[in-house]
């Protein structure tokens, strides 16, 4: 909770900040158009015909008072519009008693506007005359003392400047707290996982294994499903909502990989919960002795010092220039990266859908295995409905290793739910692509983070477009996406900081996580309630 109070406050103050800043154009702007209109104090005082001073319209519309030429209100408004400017230079300049006249004036000019909006009556020449003159001849003063428009215009260009940069190091550290937020496990998923992990140390030996040796992991008639993930509740939500809309559960075999510190709670879980009858898989991303740093580049960056340091090192001690989310050290994992050895994993396999932890299915997806890829290794939903999600949002294309052999407008894809042809993946070597624009941005010249880019390089021209209804994306930091699509989709996508299983989590897409989430399991009650 206290992070999260950080984090709106740094938010509110970085809105306060870039407020600021355009109000203080807005005000350079207005004594540009002001500075050839002074040039007599009785001059300022429109000249209106006295015969209807004293006419009041039954119902004052003070909006259109404030926004008339002719009104008395709207001279008042823009006389203290100015004036607050020199409020703010005299102030600058150290000339606390101009600074306290004009803002006396700006007082009662404030006072003289809410009470003819109260009243429902404009404003009298009378009430108008006194704080007009007032303020332009404190105006004039103002000027007099060398507050000129040069001068006014200099230094607001400084504090605009100044806000400007205070607002970069703002979103800077806004930015740093909501990440910390999204990688936080929470108390519940912990309390989980060592709830699991004991089960599981309790167990005989016997019981511990998923079927690791049932011949139904090698059928290529059945349909395979890979997850790689460290969360136990996302993989068991995926699982289920895949099972759950599938017409022939028993026919999914879903093939899980995780990490030595979530192994046991995850074979517990899978064990002690019913998906249908569907085969489940639980190995261990460090059993593969053949991902080591001489054969993978992302192992060998894990190993690198300068990587390391950039990945893992204080943030904070970072310019605030750069970006946060650049230095997250999801980037370098090898989960995150294994889906770029998918045929190593399983070299029997002949066709495989892979799916983020992230993700809720919601129809049967037996009829991707059916589909055809016309030679393509890789099925997916293309993304370049938007301009940001061509070729060149991601790549950089002022190096010429990218631009002689890229399309800069060519149309991305996602992540999350692609259909792998593993026969035309070995045949294409993709896996080798990929090593080679891996050990190419060694230096992070070529892009910056994530797995999507090498992926766009590593399947370009080898990627196979599916219908949209197959992939919808953005429900973790998207609150704008029609429901229709959301229905409609087979697999929704909480891609973004906002994941369903955070308390930040976007409040109108949760349930569609929530139906396939076994609340009812006696540890996540007690875990819940702790």
């Amino acid at each position: 909770m206290r992070r999260r109070r950080v984090v709106r406050r740094r938010l509110l103050s970085w809105i306060w900040l870039l407020l600021a800043s355009f109000s203080l154009a807005g005000l350079v702007l207005f004594m540009v158009q002001h500075h050839h209109q002074q040039q007599d104090p009785s001059q300022l005082i429109l000249e209106r015909d006295t015969r209807t001073e004293n006419v009041s319209p039954p119902h004052l519309n003070f909006t259109e008072e404030v926004t008339s030429a002719s009104s008395f209100a709207r001279q008042l408004g823009e006389q203290m519009t100015l004036a607050k400017a020199y409020v703010f230079i005299a102030k600058e300049h150290n000339n606390l008693h101009l600074a306290w006249e004009l803002t006396s004036k700006i007082r009662s000019c404030q006072l003289l506007l809410s009470k003819a909006a109260m009243r429902g009556q404009p404003i009298s020449l009378d009430e108008a005359k006194p704080i007009v003159t007032g303020l332009s001849t404190l105006i004039y003063k103002a000027q007099d003392a060398h507050y000129d428009i040069a001068t006014t215009m200099m230094t607001m260009k400084s504090h605009i400047q100044s806000l400007e940069e205070r607002a970069s190091a703002a979103t800077v550290q806004t930015t740093l707290f909501a990440q910390s937020l999204a990688e936080a496990l929470p108390k519940s998923l912990h309390c989980l996982i060592v709830k699991l992990t004991s089960d599981w140390l309790t167990e005989p030996p016997s019981r511990r294994g998923l079927a690791e040796d049932s011949p139904r992991l090698v059928d290529n008639n059945l349909s395979h499903f890979c997850i790689f993930t460290d969360n136990v509740i996302a993989a068991s939500v995926v699982v289920n909502s895949t099972v759950s809309n599938a017409d022939h559960p028993k026919q999914l075999v879903f093939h899980i990989v995780t990490n030595r510190v979530s192994y046991k709670a995850m074979q517990a879980w899978f064990l002690s919960n019913d998906f249908k009858g569907s085969a489940i898989e639980i190995r261990s991303v460090e059993e593969f002795s053949w991902l080591n740093a001489s054969y993978s580049p992302v192992v060998k960056q894990l190993l690198d010092t300068d990587s390391r340091a950039y990945y893992f090192g204080d943030q904070t001690s970072q310019e605030t220039n750069s970006e946060p989310k650049v230095r997250n050290p999801k980037y370098l994992s090898l989960l995150n990266h294994l889906r770029f050895y998918i045929p190593e994993v399983y070299p029997q396999l002949e066709k495989i859908v892979f799916l983020d932890d992230d993700v809720v299915v919601q129809k049967d997806l037996t009829p991707l295995f059916s589909m055809d890829l016309h030679g393509n290794v890789n099925g997916a939903v293309e993304t370049c409905l938007e301009a940001f999600h061509r070729y060149y949002k991601y790549l950089n294309f002022s190096n010429s290793l990218i631009s002689s052999k890229f399309d800069p407008q060519a149309c991305g894809w996602a992540f999350g739910m692609n259909v792998f042809d593993l026969i035309a993946w070995r045949k294409a070597n993709v896996t080798a692509r990929y090593h080679y624009w891996q050990e190419q941005n060694s230096e992070r010249t070529l892009w910056k983070l994530g797995t999507l880019p090498p992926g766009l390089l590593a399947f370009y021209g080898l990627t196979e477009p599916l219908d949209r209804r197959w992939h919808v994306l953005g429900l973790g930091y998207d609150v704008n996406i029609d429901n229709r699509l959301i229905e409609t989709a087979a697999v929704i996508h909480y891609n973004g900081n906002m994941k369903p299983w955070l308390k930040l989590a976007i409040g109108r897409y949760k349930p569609f996580w929530l139906r396939f989430l076994n609340s009812s399991h006696p540890y996540l009650q007690d875990c819940v309630t702790a």
